[in-house]
């Protein structure tokens, strides 16, 4: 998984067993994460590859229209495939596995692009009007370097049905961290943060179909931008330099009434509208004096915590736990905010519940390459509103 965070890609190594449980068949230095709701679900490795300065920079420009963009995608795409390649075969060294023990390599790509709209017409005919998205990757080339069937274009699927494409995560989400006896909310905050509310299944006859997910909005991509445009430095570490500042209130809510914030699910959103020029837009319209740059990170990082807490509230006002992944989680400020803003609620990481934060993105899509090759559906109808389930994911045989 390389998300909108745009800081690498991170790997792991998942087993999928129908059935029994695990033996402790594979011997390395790191702990295993055993899901601990699903007994046949086990993170065995994770491995990082950073991306460099020069890639993120190219990356970040490829989310708005440029100069030979189409020409430039392509090698970024090249590049994204052997950078997950890297990540294999990392995860192939520190396992002691080869290349015939993998069924199979869940490849999300690197979105730039993210164009959903709602279909307009009579769902029988399959005619009306379909968004898009892209995900940069070379699959073809992954697998030839790899030599492991890859799946990759999990979003498409769904976007043709008439959906969001997104959040695809949900599913996997209910399967780790779903509860019989109370409503449980996941957030992962990446560049984007996204929210699934899994309900209580003890009285629900179709479970699945009670789970909503969406995009809430901003997540670290904004914070992100403004560290670096200020410091230097890729993302505040911890939140330490957020919490030197002070809430701007007037920029605060002037972010908030972005009308995509009050918008009911399905809903999915990206960098093509939470973006720098966005932020320098609100800016200007409540510039009445020069802000201290600590100010508007505090600011920044106050809306994530708003925006997610008056999502939960809106959509489950009985949930008893938050858990949080993605980079976000390493945020302390950050979790402390989201703490302050979700009053009754627990907030705390998904290592907690037996899975390290930075390990859930991939995972999930792991589990969704897996179902894409058994050739089960892997997304929700109730999350992205499209005409009905579908296996997601293009199958790249090695």
């Amino acid at each position: 998984m390389s998300g909108t965070s745009l800081d690498g890609v991170d790997g792991v190594l998942l087993e999928w067993r129908d059935s029994a449980p695990f033996e402790n068949s594979v011997e390395h230095d790191v702990s295993l994460s055993l899901l601990s709701n699903t007994p046949h679900l086990k993170v065995l490795m994770h491995a990082f590859q950073p991306f460099d300065a020069e890639f993120r920079t190219e990356l970040l420009s490829l989310n708005t229209p440029g100069n030979n963009e189409l020409h430039r995608a392509a090698l970024a795409g090249n590049r994204i495939a052997r950078d997950y390649a890297k990540v294999v075969h990392a995860l192939l060294k520190e396992s002691g596995m080869q290349a015939n023990d993998i069924h199979a390599i869940g490849a999300h790509g690197q979105t730039v692009r993210h164009r959903p709209l709602e279909f307009d017409a009579d769902p029988s005919t399959g005619q009306g009007a379909v968004g898009y998205t892209l995900q940069l990757n070379n699959p073809a080339l992954l697998a030839e370097l790899t030599v492991i069937d890859v799946v990759a274009e999990f979003r498409t699927r769904d976007l043709a049905a008439g959906g969001q494409g997104a959040p695809l995560v949900p599913a996997f989400h209910a399967e780790i961290f779903g509860a019989s006896t109370h409503t449980v909310a996941v957030v992962n905050i990446g560049g984007i943060s996204n929210i699934s509310i899994l309900r209580e299944a003890s009285n629900q006859s179709n479970a699945l179909a009670s789970i909503i997910g969406f995009d809430c909005g901003p997540g670290n991509a904004l914070m992100d931008y403004w560290v670096h445009l200020h410091q230097g430095k890729d993302y505040d570490a911890h939140g330490e330099w957020a919490a030197q500042g002070q809430v701007i209130p007037a920029l605060l809510q002037s972010m908030l009434a972005e009308p995509y914030l009050h918008s009911m699910p399905p809903k999915s959103t990206g960098r093509d509208l939470f973006n720098p020029a966005w932020l320098q837009r609100h800016l200007q319209q409540n510039l009445r004096a020069e802000f201290a740059t600590a100010d508007v990170q505090a600011t920044l990082c106050e809306l994530t915590a708003v925006a997610i807490a008056q999502d939960l509230k809106r959509e489950a006002p009985d949930a008893k736990q938050l858990w949080v992944c993605g980079g976000g989680a390493l945020n302390g400020h950050l979790m402390s905010r989201l703490q302050a803003h979700a009053s009754g609620v627990e907030v705390a990481s998904t290592e907690a519940h037996g899975l390290q934060p930075l390990q859930v993105e991939a995972a999930a899509f792991a589990w969704l390459a897996a179902k894409a090759m058994k050739r089960e559906t892997g997304s929700l109808e109730s999350v992205t509103g499209a005409r009905g389930a579908r296996v997601l994911g293009a199958i790249y045989p090695r």
